[in-house]
């Protein structure tokens, strides 16, 4: 096994020009003890706000009139789940948005505001939010066009996935895992290379992620090992990779909580993308897969079981055979909307599988529509 490359980076100042929380000031309802109104907006995910109920809001505000038209939610583990929500403008009382269920990126009508609220309307118990961040454009859906800027919007812009692939803004080599604590910063740049770009369990990832941490602007070059591991929650935000390799991703956190993957893309893979080992929620928005087998899947197979949950949005898929793999008998739900499939022969949207012990093979039971377990609907998918 390869020896780890511990990094210790800032969060980059350039991201101050896209976050607008990070400029503005904080409040809210309540605060339970040992948290902060200001962890939501302090670029670090291992910190949180949560309140001393099941229900609360907190806000981001600034001393002028500000324009924002999007926000992105994330949540750290160990806290209640969401049931519902509200965004309003704290200026007028007014929504802007609601929703149930955990809410990853919100975006509404551009609004010049002094105050922006996340109101929890009903919660399992009291949730832990890491970072509320607010951006004057954007929204869940990252542009799949070219870029180089050390530090684009979170989101990587607005717009529908088109499948063009961003430049590289040069090259790192590294010779074994680099441990990511905090947000770490790619700057556009390849990083590579480890593994043999082959489906073998026993490959070290390129990034392993520490509970709360956040990789973003990185291409990961070929080979590229087993990808990426997130520990606990994490964010992975426009990533790519060159070549899938093994599997892109994997969720180990058994901590509960969601993880979020925003914006970015993948291509020449054989097998999964996203794999969820752990449990809790995978969230998957805008982003870009080509020459997969499938975009999500949970373990079915693993050590120890887990319920597992994944929500796509926004995506757009080349060549793939499944969208989403789930296992029934555990629990398992996949939320998906907004997919767009191309050039894929038969493929399936939501399947079904029966989770089985370690050293046995799951067995697939067939494809769901809008039923407990495959919670999509015909009219969300487009094929081309």
């Amino acid at each position: 096994m390869s020896a780890a490359i511990m990094l210790t980076l800032p969060t980059p100042n350039a991201l101050a020009a896209d976050n607008l929380s990070l400029a503005g000031g904080a409040d809210g309802s309540s605060k339970a003890s040992g948290t902060s109104y200001g962890n939501v907006k302090d670029a670090n995910t291992g910190t949180y706000w949560s309140p001393n109920a099941a229900t609360g809001y907190v806000s981001v505000k600034w001393g002028s009139a500000t324009t924002v038209s999007s926000a992105v939610i994330i949540q750290a583990s160990g806290g209640g789940s969401i049931n519902s929500w509200r965004l309003l403008n704290a200026d007028q009382g007014s929504v802007l948005a609601t929703g149930s269920g955990s809410p990853s990126t919100i975006s509404f009508s551009s609004t010049s505001l002094k105050k922006l609220t996340f109101e929890i309307l009903s919660a399992s118990s009291a949730p832990r939010i890491a970072e509320f961040e607010t951006y004057a454009s954007g929204g869940s859906t990252p542009t799949t066009g070219p870029t180089t800027s050390p530090a684009p919007s979170p989101t990587g812009g607005s717009g529908t996935p088109t499948g063009q692939w961003p430049s590289s803004a040069g090259s790192v080599k590294i010779s074994g895992t680099v441990s990511v604590s905090g947000t770490f910063d790619g700057g556009m740049k390849t990083y590579c290379c480890i593994g043999d770009g082959s489906q073998d369990e026993s490959q070290d990832p390129m990034f392993e992620i520490a509970n709360g941490g956040t990789l973003q602007n990185v291409i990961l070059g070929s080979p590229a090992g087993d990808g990426v591991h997130c520990e606990g929650t994490c964010t992975i935000r426009n990533v790519w990779w060159n070549d899938i390799g093994e599997d892109a991703a994997t969720f180990k956190g058994t901590g509960g909580g969601t993880s979020y993957v925003i914006g970015g893309g993948a291509r020449s893979g054989s097998d999964k993308t996203f794999q969820h080992n752990g449990n809790g929620t995978v969230s998957i928005s805008g982003f870009y897969l080509s020459g997969s087998g499938k975009l999500y899947r949970a373990c079915g197979n693993c050590s120890s079981s887990y319920q597992r949950h994944v929500k796509i949005d926004n995506v757009l898929l080349n060549d793939i055979d499944m969208v989403a793999g789930i296992n029934t008998n555990w629990g398992d739900t996949a939320t998906i909307t907004r997919v767009t499939i191309s050039n894929s022969s038969s493929p399936v949207v939501c399947g079904k599988y029966k989770g089985v012990a370690k050293g046995s093979e799951p067995s697939y039971l067939g494809e769901g529509w809008n039923d407990s377990n495959c919670k999509v609907n015909k009219s969300d998918i487009t094929y081309k």
